[in-house]
């Protein structure tokens, strides 16, 4: 992987990270137009903690209230909301990643993605805050991330539907889902150290700078994304991102059957 390259996926990750097309899903075809065929777990890692800069930003009030007691509601409900994407993970991981490397999966999720931010938009019942979220909305918020494991599906657009359909405000519910993706993303960097540990991944085969500007670029492109999505979810407006993956799996179903 180039300079540029790292660069770009960087970018790409940050602003599909919050945007509600499947910031894997991306990341996945992204590297398979590069024609990037080695093993590059890492960098994914790396460029997802970068995307954790945007949210502690946004959300630095929300999350020193939970530093400053941990045994609250909140936490447990995020706990649980985790429980679900990590049990996919860890038992699904070769699947998960077989599926990163397949154009026609990455298709099947896209559309996955589309269905379900067209069916956001018509969700106008929502008014339950933050202190109302039951322990079944955040199961059931989980098992909707659970599912966004897999690329192309995106995480955002699926938790932030499953928040809004139990009836969680707009500004709520981007609350909770964005607050969820740290533990997720905590904990899919702790897998990463674990195949380091392991010798799956050896450290003298990681090109730091290339991961250091994936980072940088994740980061910053990550903080413009979170502005924007929140605004969109506000305004109900998440049905226009549904036209871009709908077009971007019509053109990879169509690639496949050309070439």
């Amino acid at each position: 992987m180039t300079l540029l390259e790292a660069i770009i996926l960087g970018i790409v990750q940050g602003l599909a990270e919050f945007l509600p097309i499947s910031s894997s899903g991306h990341l996945a075809l992204g590297q398979l137009l590069f024609g990037i065929e080695d093993n590059n777990m890492a960098f994914i890692i790396v460029v997802h903690i970068g995307t954790l800069i945007p949210v502690v930003i946004v959300y630095r009030q929300a999350i020193w209230e939970l530093i400053k007691k941990p045994f609250q509601k909140m936490t447990y409900l995020l706990i649980l909301a985790t429980v679900p994407a990590a049990i996919v993970a860890i038992f699904f991981e070769d699947a998960i990643e077989a599926a990163l490397g397949s154009l026609g999966f990455l298709a099947v999720g896209f559309i996955v993605t589309g269905a379900v931010l067209i069916a956001t938009d018509r969700l106008r019942k929502t008014t339950k805050r933050s202190d109302e979220i039951t322990y079944l909305d955040a199961l059931l918020i989980g098992v909707a991330q659970a599912v966004a494991v897999f690329p192309g599906i995106s995480r955002s657009g699926s938790t932030i539907t499953a928040a809004l359909s139990r009836g969680i405000n707009r500004e709520d519910a981007a609350k909770f889902v964005f607050l969820m993706s740290i533990p997720a993303i905590l904990g899919a960097l702790l897998m990463q150290i674990l195949h380091v540990v392991r010798g799956n991944i050896l450290l003298e085969d990681l090109n730091f700078v290339t991961l250091g500007a994936g980072f940088l670029a994740s980061a910053l492109s990550g903080y413009l994304a979170i502005n924007f999505m929140l605004a969109a979810i506000k305004k109900a407006k998440l049905s226009y991102f549904a036209y871009y993956v709908l077009t971007l799996a019509a053109a990879i179903i169509v690639g496949l059957l050309i070439f």
